[in-house]
């Protein structure tokens, strides 16, 4: 492979991410952003993003050569043979999503661009957004490509550099055959598309994995109705290799940086052709019920009524192995209680400072204070490996609301404390002994 000249415009999450990656790759490659601070911090090999390999990959670029950071697109990409566009495409009004930022960087760039540079969409984008483009730059000899990220906080190295699969896209085929050389050091299949098709899979993609997280908090709702077990029923589910083990653990509902506004866009795509998606929109709606669900629960432990209740919150983050707190579901049902009013004290491993509403503490046996109920709501796996009967002695209550299903029942109903999950039964606490 012959290493390219890469410029990556933007330095977030999917930009740093992908800069360091393709340096890793043999590329040279020049990460660009109009922050100056984060751009010194980076040059200096300070990444404030937490994600697993990412700072070394960062430092060993920077030590190679492969890897640099500058401020300003317009003169990085002069002798650019691919232009990557990492910039946020956040939902706008309307759930719409928002693409200034992709925009702006179009018409700062386009008149500069070398002949035969791909300028390549790498941000989340609604179908069209490469003729879009290709028709703001008005050049012939700039092909635009569509590269879609599949990347998942807290593995998104790992997924970069094995990928399921590498999807471009463009109408000029030969370009999106150019962008898919980039990678030839991964081994993963190709697959090479239209524009359009290829700005479309990125959205299925997203949206069915939504679909089957609003399911699966359905079926969880069901079981409790019912008397199963979620556990047992998605372990029976998931040997059916249609349909597989992923994406099929309940929880308070799906949030991120990716699904709610990617949910939100495709429904918008999809009124903009005058289709009714009903499924998806059922299944946004079925996610603001399975907070609401969450919010009872955590109600009902505390006897009904959350107005001057003290509930301690383990995580806040939107998953385990983040610091990204966009879209929280977590942040979500800790907003619900305060605004009921609930007084929180919460931690999370990766989170610090402060919060509207709650306070935030740096050790985890502090949310048990005098709580009349413990709510696990981000899946960290230290919360495992708490000491539980010490947390039962510094607790008031003895309800411990384990949202995410991670804790160990057991280990919860012999330390005097109760337990409850969702979609699962629920273990009866022993008489606590103060």
């Amino acid at each position: 492979m012959t290493p390219a000249r890469i410029v990556v415009v933007g330095t977030g999450y999917v930009g740093l991410t992908t800069g360091a990656c393709l340096a890793s790759l043999g590329h040279y490659v020049t990460c660009v952003d109009v922050d100056r601070a984060k751009v010194s911090r980076l040059a200096a090999g300070r990444v404030d993003i937490l994600e697993p390999g990412l700072a070394g990959l960062v430092h060993r670029g920077i030590a190679t050569g492969r890897l640099q950071f500058v401020v300003g697109a317009r003169d990085a990409v002069r002798t650019a043979q691919a232009v990557f566009l990492c910039v946020p495409t956040p939902m706008g009004a309307g759930g719409s999503a928002d693409l200034r930022a992709v925009e702006a960087v179009a018409a700062e760039i386009g008149d500069v661009l070398p002949t035969g540079c791909a300028l390549v969409t790498k941000s989340t984008v609604p179908v069209g957004t490469s003729k879009r483009i290709q028709e703001m730059v008005g050049r012939t000899d700039v092909p635009v490509v569509s590269n879609p990220e599949f990347l998942r906080e807290g593995t998104a190295v790992a997924d970069f550099l094995g990928p399921d699969r590498i999807v471009v896209g463009s109408d000029d085929l030969a370009a999106a055959r150019r962008v898919g050389e980039l990678y030839a050091e991964l081994d993963a299949p190709v697959v090479v598309a239209d524009a359009a098709s290829a700005e479309l899979v990125k959205y299925a993609a997203n949206c069915y994995l939504a679909l089957k997280l609003s399911y699966v908090n359905s079926i969880a709702e069901l079981c409790e109705r019912l008397g199963a077990d979620i556990s047992l029923v998605t372990e029976g589910m998931g040997y059916d290799r249609r349909i597989g083990r992923t994406f099929l653990k309940p929880g308070p509902g799906w949030g991120g940086s990716c699904l709610p506004k990617d949910t939100s866009a495709l429904v918008k795509v999809a009124e903009s052709v005058d289709y009714d998606f009903r499924m998806l929109t059922s299944a946004i709606d079925e996610n603001i019920a399975q907070r609401d669900r969450i919010v009872a629960k955590i109600a009902g432990a505390v006897g009904g009524t959350l107005a001057g209740a003290r509930i301690g919150v383990l995580g806040l983050a939107f998953k385990a192995g983040t610091n990204d707190l966009r879209d929280s579901p977590a942040l979500a049902v800790a907003s619900v209680l305060c605004a009921l009013g609930a007084e929180l004290i919460a931690y999370d491993p990766a989170v610090d400072g402060e919060i509207a509403g709650m306070t935030v503490v740096d050790d985890a046996y502090q949310v048990a204070k005098d709580a009349d109920a413990v709510v696990v709501l981000t899946e960290w796996a230290e919360f495992k490996h708490l000491d539980w009967a010490a947390m039962a002695e510094l607790m008031d209550g003895i309800d411990v609301v384990d949202t995410r299903n991670l804790l160990d029942p057991r280990v919860i109903v012999d330390a005097g404390l109760s337990w409850q999950g969702v979609g699962r039964p629920r273990a009866a606490a022993r008489i606590k002994v103060s």
